[in-house]
């Protein structure tokens, strides 16, 4: 079994960039205000983006920024300026789809290792041997592969051509999305960074004759619904992704909270320190995935089609975030930043980087002043409280949610 593969987790914006270092990423993806595909995740200026370079090179952590939309000729004439820039920071590599981007990637920025989006399609041996001699580092394959299919890929093409793999989060029902249903139904394009994700939409068909009488699709036993995907979740089987050869672990979810950020990346750290180390995923780390916002988890292509989820479109949002811990001392007094209201007597969890989770009831609660308060109303404001333990920095108090 290999001696290391790389954990890549997503980093929207410095707060969620922040989390994904202190639960244990290897190298964190994100994008700067333009070329990304994930418009709406907040992203970094470039102000911003210097800085979680700094930050993340200061901790031994490879940044890589998303360049992978689809440019059209309007945009493709700044390229060459944003690549020059990106260089200059110190950026690692360059994620892109598009073969104009590479040329000039390998003209502005030839220190710059480019990588080879999923948006690419990169399905087979050949395409990835490919990209690999025209300048490429790393492919990050097509998420509609098998792991047979991945181990010949790796078979079958050198060995210093880097693989990358998602392995948890949304699923696109398109082909590794490239997808134009967004951009006919809503006007916003999906392959340059605005997909109102659609295929996510609960749908009935109506008889033109009938307008306003809607009926669902028989398919089978459990239901007939369009589109309707299921999330990927492979921690389960991370020591056969090592064996497939891959070198890189990724997670999806540039636009998803900074709570998923930090306790998925720790599932995944812990389960692949466990599979390194020969030894079995503690159940309390493969419980932590079932503890952030998700659709019904599948092992993706993997290991054959996964098929619909057929009973409904909603995620399952069991836990709720209360608060951020921004300090803690030894005895347990923890400064702390609110998220979400609570109140003395509230029966809480806490988790953190290397911290299993643990009961917690509030008790001990005071203003950021140090007056007592009954209870934390204010989001963002700082407060203390009482831990059972000493709680490293930006641990997590988390409930589970009522109503949601």
């Amino acid at each position: 079994m290999a001696e290391h593969i790389e954990l890549l987790a997503p980093a929207g914006d410095m707060e969620r960039l922040r989390m994904s270092l202190a639960y244990g990423a290897d190298a964190v993806y994100l994008a700067g205000t333009d070329f990304g595909m994930r418009s709406f995740a907040g992203n970094f200026t470039p102000e911003e983006l210097k800085q979680a370079v700094a930050l993340c090179h200061s901790r031994g952590v490879a940044v890589h920024v998303t360049c992978n939309t689809m440019p059209r000729n309007g945009e493709i004439a700044r390229m060459p300026e944003w690549l020059s820039y990106l260089q200059e920071l110190g950026v690692d590599a360059a994620i892109l789809a598009d073969v104009g981007v590479l040329s000039l990637l390998k003209k502005h920025a030839p220190k710059l290792k480019a990588h080879i989006s999923t948006q690419a399609s990169v399905s087979n041996y050949q395409a990835a041997a490919a990209w690999y001699e025209l300048g490429a580092s790393r492919v990050i394959l097509a998420r509609e592969l098998s792991l047979d299919e991945i181990r010949e890929i790796r078979a079958k093409t050198p060995r210093e051509l880097e693989i990358e793999a998602f392995v948890h989060g949304a699923m696109c029902v398109s082909y590794s999305g490239r997808c134009l249903l967004s951009n006919y139904m809503t006007g916003r394009d999906a392959n340059r960074g605005a997909c109102a994700q659609p295929c996510r939409y609960q749908y009935a068909l109506v008889e033109e004759k009938r307008p306003g009488e809607y009926f669902p699709i028989g398919e089978d036993a459990g239901g007939a619904y369009i589109m309707n995907s299921k999330d990927m979740c492979m921690i389960d089987h991370i020591p056969e992704l090592i064996d497939a050869g891959l070198d890189s672990l990724k997670i999806e979810g540039r636009a998803k909270s900074a709570y998923y950020a930090a306790v998925v990346t720790g599932a995944y750290r812990h389960a692949i320190d466990a599979a390194l180390a020969g030894q079995p995923l503690e159940p309390v780390w493969r419980d932590e995935v079932e503890k952030v916002s998700h659709r019904p988890y599948s092992t993706g292509f993997y290991f054959g089609e996964p098929g619909q989820h057929t009973s409904h479109s909603r995620y399952v949002r069991d836990w709720q975030i209360m608060a951020v811990v921004t300090s803690c001392a030894p005895d347990g007094t923890a400064l702390c930043e609110l998220r979400n209201k609570l109140s003395a007597g509230d029966e809480l969890e806490l988790v953190g980087p290397g911290l299993k989770p643990v009961p917690v009831t509030v008790e001990g609660l005071t203003d950021g002043d140090g007056l007592p308060i009954p209870e934390a109303r204010k989001p963002q404001m700082p407060f203390y409280l009482k831990l059972p333990v000493q709680a490293p920095p930006l641990s997590l108090l988390r409930r589970k949610a009522v109503g949601l």
